[in-house]
């Protein structure tokens, strides 16, 4: 499957979250990769933001946390590009972003990995 999205900057909060201990070897052990600090944010149509949620029922990972200050966080991997990477979605609603904005981590800083600026239109596939 495939969702296309804008490219959108984000709150630039993403960074400190990404580089957490438990969040990096989480992703490594889980995902294959330590995350880059921040994410890449893309805008998508409401109803293709049903499909994130949907696909994250069954296709999920859990990065899982003991600390009290952190939710837990639901990763989907998916491809951008020929880039392993994973949308993220906080499992409490603890989202600053609009509900049709999907982040994304990787293993690089995939705007100069692909060569991306906001307004740009980029397909992932789960």
């Amino acid at each position: 499957m495939k969702l296309s999205g804008k490219v959108v900057t984000g709150a630039k909060q993403a960074a400190y979250f990404t580089q957490l201990d438990w969040v990096t070897e989480q992703c490594l052990e889980k995902l294959g990769f330590k995350p880059y600090p921040g994410t890449l944010n893309l805008e998508v149509a409401d109803e293709d933001y049903n499909l994130v949620r949907e696909i994250k029922k069954e296709d999920c990972l859990m990065l899982l946390t003991d600390d009290p200050n952190f939710c837990a966080a639901i990763v989907v991997p998916v491809q951008v590009g020929n880039h392993d990477s994973a949308v993220v979605v906080p499992e409490e609603e603890v989202n600053i972003h609009k509900k049709n904005i999907v982040e994304i981590i990787s293993g690089e800083r995939l705007r100069s990995a692909l060569d991306i600026d906001d307004g740009d239109v980029v397909t992932i596939k789960f």
